[in-house]
């Protein structure tokens, strides 16, 4: 059998840049990888852009003759669940500081199962369908571990977010295929005891002392996590 492709799924605001550290490191190692860009990043005029149509994209770029491990990152948590039955040819699935729905639940109904705030909630704002976030509360939220040209790099690469693709609800059924979640113990974004909660509905657990973007700020150790054989097993449980 050949070699996984890796495919990365950003999360919301984001898009296939924001792997550029990660990629150089997979590129380095002969790991072969896609990163689409997801619909409900990148339609500023089109509100209507949702988890269906971002899943689309990720089964798009999935269409490889090989074995694949899909990356979620975030709200790419949530794309790569729903993507995840329509793919013959996945091997396995990683979460990074990542969203995973129960089925009928969206993105909105996971976030809430956590009380507490972050740095993030503070930054959003909405305008006309989508979610705008504040430059400044963005880079402390997302990238606050990362150096000051990284972080101002990623901040003016953000997009909106449509408000249809966070309550969009999960309608794919569970697959029986290995996941493991990468839990972001200094994350500012998602809360890390919810990422705890969303790791239990997973095969593995793995951490990594990072802030919400390990692709930048830890690349070299988040592509091992990344990469590492899995542990005997079933598959997951969501």
């Amino acid at each position: 059998m050949s070699p996984p492709t890796v495919i990365l799924v950003h999360g919301a605001w984001h898009g296939a840049w924001c792997w550029r550290d990660l990629v150089a490191v997979l590129d380095r190692d002969g790991v072969a990888w896609r990163a689409p860009d997801l619909p409900s990043s990148h339609s500023p005029k089109d509100p209507t852009a949702d988890l269906a149509r971002d899943r689309d994209a990720v089964v798009t770029a999935a269409a490889l003759d090989g074995p694949v491990i899909l990356v979620g990152h975030s709200y790419g948590g949530v794309v790569v669940t729903e993507a995840a039955p329509a793919l013959d040819n996945l091997a396995q699935v990683v979460y990074v500081a990542a969203l995973v729905p129960l089925p009928g639940q969206s993105a909105t109904d996971v976030s809430r199962e956590s009380p507490q705030r972050t740095l993030l909630d503070e930054s959003m704002r909405v305008v006309d369908g989508h979610i705008e976030l504040d430059p400044a509360g963005a880079g402390r939220a997302l990238y606050h571990d990362c150096t000051p040209d990284v972080r101002s790099w990623a901040v003016s690469h953000l997009s909106t977010q449509t408000i249809a693709s966070f309550r969009s609800h999960r309608a794919a059924a569970a697959v029986d295929v290995y996941s493991r979640y990468v839990l972001c113990r200094d994350d500012e974004a998602v809360d890390p005891a919810l990422q705890a909660a969303m790791a239990r509905r997973t095969n593995e657990v793995v951490s990594i002392e990072s802030g919400h973007s390990p692709f930048l700020s830890h690349p070299a150790q988040l592509a091992d996590l990344i990469l590492r054989d899995r542990a005997v097993g079933g598959g997951r449980n969501c």
